[in-house]
């Protein structure tokens, strides 16, 4: 396949998914995914299969549980409720399949989570409104510390084009917990917010960020330990604010440059998206 055939069915599934994230509380059609795909209905299935290694059933389960796991670790929602919402008609189906899939029943997955208490001790937090913008991205699938070569070959992008000479913003977006989805499934997009229109080609995309309110929270440390950053925002600020988290992903603002900062001086700062006050 010609590189610029597969980047060209590549941004279609990445439509896909986008839009079957999205909708997971819905009843979903193969004919409106393959719409966003821009793809016939008899060959969706096998070109997503073909790229993505899952079907799009397997895919969605998967999302599912793990929406249903964060859900358990950091909300103290029913799990009745919780099956109901990831799409179960009832509490023995979904925890067959939580078992399965995490070898462990929901409840029982939950009281090992709780232990996990966040540290307590108060950080500042601050409420910023963005406005909409564009970013450029490509798609990392993976353990989130092995996303660094994926940013590399943005920069070289956008440097060859010559994006880098005004101000410019490196942002990872996380869509997965990596608490609840195995490292090869992870997926996080390295982005760039340049203060610019620009046209994209090959593999790097394009994305729309909607204008919307977000807190935001300082992190200084590896960025191995952002995991208890976002542990503090979502279990210990979150739920003492009055605000509710929006469904959609944080956004990390990397402040400096990785390989000219020592590891306890990187600067992370850490958006997560609220739904209007």
């Amino acid at each position: 396949m010609r590189p610029e055939t597969r980047a060209t069915y590549e941004e279609r599934i990445l439509r896909a998914q986008s839009y079957l994230n999205a909708r997971l509380d819905e009843d979903l059609h193969l004919e409106d995914l393959a719409r966003v795909a821009c793809l016939s209905p008899f060959h969706f299935h096998r070109v997503f299969r073909g790229m993505t290694g899952e079907t799009v059933g397997a895919f969605v389960r998967r999302l599912r549980l793990q929406q249903a796991a964060s859900q358990l670790k950091s909300s103290g929602k029913p799990v009745t409720d919780i099956a109901f919402d990831a799409g179960y008609d009832s509490l023995e189906g979904f925890s067959r399949a939580f078992h399965d899939h995490y070898g462990s029943a929901p409840s029982a997955w939950r009281e090992t989570q709780e232990r996990r208490v966040p540290d307590s001790t108060p950080r500042d937090v601050r409420i910023a409104h963005r406005a909409a913008t564009e970013a450029l991205f490509l798609r990392h699938v993976g353990a989130y510390s092995s996303i660094g070569p994926v940013f590399g070959r943005l920069f070289e992008w956008a440097g060859r084009q010559g994006l880098l000479r005004g101000p410019v913003e490196a942002v990872g977006i996380p869509y997965d917990d990596p608490d609840v989805t195995p490292p090869e499934r992870i997926r996080c997009d390295a982005a760039l917010i340049l203060q610019k229109s620009v046209q994209v080609s090959g593999e790097v995309k394009l994305m729309s960020l909607p204008e919307r309110d977000f807190a935001v929270l300082r992190h200084t440390g590896p960025y191995e330990r952002l995991s208890d950053a976002y542990a503090w925002l979502c279990g210990v600020w979150l739920p003492r604010s009055g605000r509710e988290a929006a469904a959609a992903p944080p956004l990390e603002f990397y402040r400096n440059y990785p390989p000219q900062t020592p590891l306890d001086q990187l600067i992370t700062d850490v958006h997560l998206p609220l739904e209007p006050a």
